[in-house]
């Protein structure tokens, strides 16, 4: 950016957030006198460590939230957003990081979800289909108005999320961790069309844990810890070192510096496994691989392309249908889930609210819900409620939960926070074989160098065998000894030496740009 495209930003204010103060009904200050100002024609950074603050700021802007404190300035105006629908009339809009799609209609009909056109009394649905088309091509963002939602890549279906918004004028588009689950080329795409935007006079906050992204897309950043603002900046006057020192008071070492793996004997075997779904789709058709003791096997993929399945049919959540999967040699062929934790199997769900803990209960009934009736947490069916509490507490502290203590319920953690007290649950369980799914998704910086570091650990101190998947790329290299990815419900390649292999390079299998022979696969499985 030019120094005079500087001075323009600075002598064009769009919004102002004044002194915005959220206090939450149980007492807990979400946000402290938050000052933010937005630009014309600007993508603004917000980042900050889970807690920090973001969401229920953002929340506040988009008329979730009503502040106790503070007010916002939209063009100069005093404005009190009320709700979402007065904050799009204004030209203020969301994306979020979840999108807000209906699967089974077409694009055109989500498009319009809400503010549908009609003839008479009846759904204008060629209506529907010219303001698609007509909103695509103003923002040059190509999409057919026909598609049904459930058939489009993940990349796409953002893209009809983003012209959504834009279909009803807003001027400041809001993008919740938008890359969460893209590939570095759907990621790169859509900096085009950010930057394009922006170019068109747009206002663009940039909500993500991915610094290198924050650091390469955006022209201005907020930092946020702790419900307050740590730092504000010009994006080239700070480093990604900067930031998550900003972010979280300390410095982060980035890099996951671990020895090379020393494979043991098999633990985890798949062999020639397939699903098939209550729709008839084979999720997964054939799938084969093995992971060693002492080893971490990552594996990629577009959302959608058959990891969820393949990780649910491991840890018992869906039955096993056609193939064989054994750990250290026993199928786990009719077994449920408790059957398969009691072979040493921890998981990490990528749903962590629906699967990874319970939110209506405390820390300390989480962390011991796999283990309570063991000792020396109980004897003869009586708890030994001082042990679960000192071993509750010793976890706390290892994985850095930030809480008022063991009985505090998990609703009132961050999301981070909840991550770590899933993680040490599953973790200190010192298991034979951990099924990770997503461990970092979502989650801050310093929670992220946390858990991955667990990981490495648990290779190496515990000899565990590690199933990682992973959208974000980066760190599928950074953590992974090997790496499978996956498409259209098959392996497409398997990397026994990450030697040279990039994200770009596992994006072109991931998106079916190329494939591996089943003979190259093969060699790497069975030699």
């Amino acid at each position: 950016m030019t120094n005079e495209e500087n001075r323009n930003l600075n002598n064009d204010v769009i919004l102002k957030m004044e002194n915005i103060t959220k206090i939450y009904s149980n007492g807990f200050i979400a946000n402290k006198g938050i000052n933010l100002e937005l630009r014309r024609g600007e993508i603004h950074g917000l980042v900050g460590e889970n807690g920090a603050g973001k969401t229920t700021l953002m929340k506040v802007l988009f008329g979730h939230e009503s502040p106790e404190e503070g007010r916002i300035l939209y063009e100069g105006k005093e404005v009190q957003i009320t709700d979402p629908t007065h904050a799009l009339e204004l030209g203020i809009g969301m994306v979020h990081q979840h999108f807000m799609l209906v699967d089974d209609l077409s694009v055109a009909e989500n498009m319009v979800l809400g503010a549908e056109p009609v003839k008479g009394i009846v759904f204008d649905k060629k209506k529907a289909i010219e303001l698609t088309k007509e909103t695509a091509a103003k923002f040059n963002l190509p999409v057919d108005p026909n598609a049904l939602i459930k058939d489009l890549s993940v990349g796409y279906r953002q893209r009809v999320e983003i012209l959504k918004v834009l279909l009803r004028g807003v001027k400041i588009l809001i993008l919740d961790e938008p890359t969460a689950v893209l590939t570095p080329q759907e990621t790169e795409e859509l900096f085009v069309q950010l930057i394009n935007l922006k170019k068109q006079g747009f206002t663009i906050v940039f909500i993500s844990h991915k610094l290198q992204e924050v650091k390469q897309i955006c022209d201005r950043i907020t930092v946020l810890r702790l419900g307050e603002v740590t730092g504000q900046a010009n994006i080239e006057d700070v480093e990604i070192e900067d930031i998550s020192r900003m972010m979280v008071g300390r410095d982060v070492d980035l890099e996951i510096g671990k020895d090379p793996a020393k494979p043991g004997k098999t633990v985890l075997s798949v062999r020639n496994l397939e699903h098939v779904d209550k729709y008839g789709v084979k999720n997964l058709n054939g799938v084969s691989f093995d992971v060693r003791e002492g080893e971490i096997l990552g594996v990629a993929g577009v959302e959608g392309n058959g990891q969820s399945e393949l990780s649910d049919t491991i840890c018992g959540l869906i039955s096993l249908q056609k193939g064989e999967v054994t750990i250290d040699g026993k199928s786990i062929a009719n077994k449920g889930i408790d059957k398969i934790r009691a072979m040493d199997v921890s998981m990490m769900h990528e749903d962590r609210t629906i699967y990874g803990a319970s939110r209506n209960q405390s820390i300390e009934e989480n962390v011991m819900a796999d283990r309570y009736f063991n000792e020396p947490y109980s004897r003869r069916g009586i708890l030994n409620h001082k042990e679960i509490t000192e071993k509750t507490k010793e976890l706390i502290k290892d994985f850095v939960v930030k809480c008022d203590g063991p009985d505090a319920l998990v609703k009132t953690l961050s999301g981070g926070n909840v991550q770590k007290v899933v993680a040490a649950r599953e973790f200190s369980s010192t298991p034979r074989l951990l099924v990770a799914s997503h461990p970092t998704r979502g989650i801050d910086v310093g929670a992220t160098d946390l858990i991955r570091r667990k990981i490495v650990n648990l290779r190496d101190k515990e000899n565990s065998a590690v199933l990682l998947f992973s959208a974000d790329l980066n760190e599928l290299i950074n953590v992974s000894d090997s790496i499978i990815v996956m498409y259209d419900g098959q392996i497409a390649a398997y990397f026994r030496d990450l030697k040279g292999v990039t994200p770009s390079v596992l994006g072109e299998y991931m998106l079916g740009v190329k494939r591996m022979s089943d003979e190259e696969i093969a060699q790497v499985i069975y030699n």
